[in-house]
């Protein structure tokens, strides 16, 4: 990551692109400069290749809650997906995130939280039931534990239907192996029930109702846990997002939880309101041009002068 907001932060000034055509001069090169990187891992001596989006930094999503995840959102990211399947556990996954990001000298809501979910809705709350009870008639829960094994990193099929599934370890997706490990509130996970869980949506929760229902259940978590939004799993493509922007969204516009309009400009500005470019606490913004962390002091025309030099005597 220092790296990278080295090259998009630290390397081209604002103004380095001329665009000249009566001059044929696209970049001024003495605006362009090397980052000059000698770090543990990698040694990145020169420039960016391509000159800077308005954004500059691309929006920084990042999924995962565990310790490492957790420093590495309050530091870096300003989307977080997560993956609880209550509203206790999502109100206590958004309260670790938040504090993470205070942690890292940033507002707390600085990031902004999605919470898994499976919508499946209709017109009626029969319409919603009818389509559940259709889409579980293809149910195939070794599909789903082939899916978990991959996620996990972990071959559940060394377990019993009903053996209690503990203590995963995995270098795959470790907040999914972690919530496996820890089980439900009813008690730890079997390969049946994780393939019965995993069979719709995959692993998260599933909500089932009529739009209206549904946008009413949406707020609700919203307002207990003080997460920012969802990010939608489905069970069928593209049925279920269709489904959703008809009836869901029509009711969470009404409960005015849902925009009727697109704000201007970039990603950036349209998810957090702040403009398009990384917010001056956010770590990224301590490696732009002139600020105190960054090293980018050699320009490209000193380059092109050492290259030509080197040209000269071989």
């Amino acid at each position: 990551m220092e790296v990278i907001y080295k090259l998009l932060e630290g390397s081209w000034e604002d103004d380095a692109v001329q665009n000249n055509t009566e001059t044929s001069v696209f970049t001024d090169s003495s605006k362009v400069h090397a980052i000059n990187h000698h770090g543990k891992y990698f040694d990145v001596p020169g420039i960016a290749i391509t000159e800077p989006s308005v954004q500059r930094t691309p929006v920084i999503y990042q999924a995962g809650a565990l310790p490492r995840g957790l420093k590495f959102a309050g530091e870096n990211a300003e989307a977080v997906f997560i993956n609880s399947s209550t509203v206790e556990a999502i109100t206590k996954t958004v309260a670790k995130i938040r504090a993470a990001a205070v942690a890292a000298g940033r507002d707390p809501h600085a990031v902004k939280i999605f919470a898994m979910q499976t919508i499946i809705t209709g017109e009626t709350e029969a319409d919603a039931q009818a389509k559940l009870e259709e889409y579980s008639r293809y149910i195939d829960p070794v599909g789903g534990l082939t899916s978990m094994s991959g996620w996990t990193g972990a071959d559940l099929s060394q377990y019993d239907l009903d053996e209690p599934i503990t203590n995963i370890e995995s270098n795959a997706i470790q907040s999914t192996a972690a919530t496996i490990s820890n089980g439900t509130g009813e008690g730890a996970w079997t390969v049946r029930k994780l393939g019965e869980a995993t069979s719709i949506g995959g692993f998260g929760p599933v909500l089932v109702g009529s739009g209206a229902s549904v946008a009413a259940e949406l707020a609700r978590i919203q307002d207990l846990s003080d997460v920012d939004g969802f990010n939608l799993a489905y069970a069928i493509t593209r049925g279920t997002f269709e489904d959703v922007v008809d009836f869901v969204v029509p009711e969470l516009q009404k409960l005015s939880r849902y925009k009727t309009e697109y704000a201007p400009g970039s990603l950036r500005n349209k998810l957090l309101g702040n403009g398009d470019r990384l917010d001056d606490t956010h770590r990224g913004a301590s490696y732009r041009l002139g600020a105190r962390n960054s090293t980018a002091t050699t320009d490209l025309s000193s380059i092109s002068a050492q290259l030509v030099s080197q040209g000269a005597h071989s």
